[in-house]
């Protein structure tokens, strides 16, 4: 993908992660940390490994005669892009990186997941592409003040690869996506869509599995989202950033006036 924007994609898909795996246990207050997790990256893109939070009940408590255990906080590696369960194909995942707020309680590939299995997914910032007169198109680099760590609301799914052995280590693939809302106020002079961002507020919400989701709390979610997005920062930066082969700091400075 050497253009991260494309005709079916509701915003463009890149973000950034300059955090380490502990800084992320601690801010989410993680309990539990999955194997094989993403490491830093400038330059994320679809099918890429993410990491993602996600609040989950212990199987063993639906067994168990005693009053059921609390979630617990997971952090884990998803591949970006979420697999529906009735796909029948792992690329199928590939443009479902996005799910629009408006419309993901409804989706056939996303309102199981909109009911029980809503995921934070850690970012640093992400790249939107301005599209200008002539043709050509200028990226942006958008992130809150003081290198902060914020989320997206995501969603996740579990996919059983059919192809796959019983015993394949690779038999089951967690796949998650990023929901994306209408642009407001300064964003939207860059794009038409941004992602939805969750706040301090509307992450235990969005993470809690005892309440089933709907497209009300979705639309809850985005609302609350727009505030923290007003205080987001923009700059534009290198077009190196469209390769997916860059990777480096370098892609997040502003470019030279």
């Amino acid at each position: 993908m050497s253009d991260a924007c494309g005709k079916m994609h509701y915003m463009c898909g890149r973000y950034v992660v300059t955090k380490s795996t502990s800084d992320m246990v601690t801010f989410f207050d993680v309990e539990r940390v999955g194997e094989t997790l993403a490491t830093e990256s400038w330059n994320i893109a679809p099918t890429d490994r993410i990491n993602i939070v996600l609040d989950a009940l212990p199987k063993s408590s639906a067994e168990s005669e005693e009053a059921p255990a609390g979630p617990v906080r997971r952090l884990e590696a998803a591949r970006w892009g979420l697999v529906p369960p009735w796909a029948k194909e792992l690329s199928v995942g590939a443009r479902m990186f996005n799910a629009r707020a408006e419309e993901a309680a409804d989706k056939s590939a996303f309102r199981t997941a909109v009911k029980k299995r809503r995921a934070a997914i850690p970012a640093s910032g992400y790249y939107e592409w301005r599209k200008n007169a002539d043709g050509t198109k200028t990226p942006y680099f958008i992130s809150p003040p003081d290198d902060q760590m914020f989320a997206f609301a995501g969603l996740y799914e579990w996919w059983k690869n059919p192809a796959a052995a019983e015993d394949d280590p690779a038999k089951w693939v967690l796949s998650a996506t990023i929901l994306t809302q209408d642009s407001a106020g300064e964003l939207a002079a860059i794009h038409d869509r941004m992602p939805v961002v969750l706040t301090v507020d509307t992450l235990e919400p969005w993470l809690d599995p005892t309440e089933e989701g709907d497209a009300e709390l979705v639309a809850a979610i985005a609302a609350e989202g727009i505030f923290a997005t007003e205080a987001f920062a923009l700059r534009e930066v290198d077009r190196a950033v469209g390769n997916v082969r860059n990777n480096s700091p370098e892609l997040i400075e502003p470019v030279a006036e």
